[in-house]
């Protein structure tokens, strides 16, 4: 590791991700998962579709707590609930990243046994609620009963299953009554196939892959936000070596785009200051964030961060081509 600790890379940090939307769709879940270093930025993060707005900042949070307090953030909540209001109201004020101290995140760690991340997932439908169509076997671990958003992230760990949301056997004897299933039938942790109904995160995954071949080409090393046309992410990536504040440029840019609908440094030209004052989430109004149009509308924003931002804004024209 040497004398100064590094992130997880961000091609390890994909495979991850991966993985969970993987297992994800297999469980029929609709939701974000999230990993974030152990400096606390982000590193990758993606949305399934149909995953709904508000997902990703939930999974972002309980990330960040696994990252940062190298524990599984159903302990952080665990300790938070025995502490003085005082305290805890203390700790997420000076730690907003922690808006959400939910359970299901893990910390990610190396070979050593460093932390290097945190990884967590929410969203529309991920939680440890048992959905419908699913069959039992899907749904056990070894042969015990497993919750679904937990299930997710230990598959993508490739770590055994631990819940972390309660009752795993109430739920499911809700769900599937004295129902029994062998241990050699148990399939949760068994390979998922390949997501292959999330066409919306492909193409954005392969929007941001346009832009850090083309900052890698450049020699520059960026974070790059594709957002839906509200400023949802879609996805997020953050170039190894890239700034920790880049992905929150990245993301800022293109959420202006998005939502106001042209490039982001227009946003100072005709509204002034009080475009960032008219929602909750950041809007920058800087070079490197671009609207993406499909058939005439605004479908998505892209913006691009950790460089100059005119030299971002010249990455994101070149990854959405003339």
């Amino acid at each position: 590791m040497g004398a100064h600790p590094r992130d997880l890379a961000l091609a390890e940090a994909r495979r991850l991700a991966g993985r969970a939307v993987d297992k994800a769709e297999q469980l029929g879940l609709r939701g974000a998962v999230a990993v974030v270093g152990a400096s606390g930025a982000i590193v990758t993060a993606s949305r399934m579709d149909r995953g709904g707005p508000g997902g990703m900042a939930r999974a972002r949070s309980k990330a960040w707590i696994s990252a940062t307090q190298q524990i599984p953030s159903a302990e952080h909540l665990a300790r938070m609930t025995t502490l003085p209001a005082p305290i805890s109201a203390g700790f997420v004020a000076a730690s907003p990243e922690a808006l959400f101290p939910g359970a299901g995140g893990m910390p990610v760690r190396d070979a050593a046994g460093a932390v290097v991340a945190g990884i967590a997932a929410s969203g529309a439908t991920v939680s440890p609620f048992l959905p419908d169509g699913v069959p039992p076997e899907a749904l056990s671990a070894a042969g015990e009963p497993a919750n679904p958003e937990d299930l997710l992230i230990a598959y993508a760990l490739g770590v055994p299953y631990a819940g972390q949301h309660g009752d795993d056997i109430a739920r499911w004897r809700v769900r599937f009554g004295e129902l029994l299933v062998r241990a050699e039938d148990a399939l949760g942790t068994r390979p998922a196939p390949p997501a292959a109904a999330q066409p919306e995160l492909y193409w954005a995954v392969g929007l941001a892959d346009r832009v850090i071949a083309a900052a890698a080409e450049a020699g520059l090393s960026v974070a790059v936000a594709v957002v839906d046309a509200g400023g949802d992410p879609i996805q997020l990536d953050r170039m190894d070596g890239a700034p920790a504040a880049s992905a929150d440029v990245a993301e800022a840019t293109a959420r202006a785009a998005a939502r106001f609908g042209v490039p982001s440094e227009r946003l100072a030209e005709w509204y002034g200051a009080a475009a960032a004052r008219l929602h909750h989430a950041p809007v920058l109004a800087v070079p490197g964030g671009l609207p993406v149009l499909a058939d005439g509308r605004v479908v998505a924003g892209l913006g691009v961060g950790g460089a100059e931002p005119r030299c971002c804004l010249e990455l994101a024209h070149a990854a959405l081509g003339p």
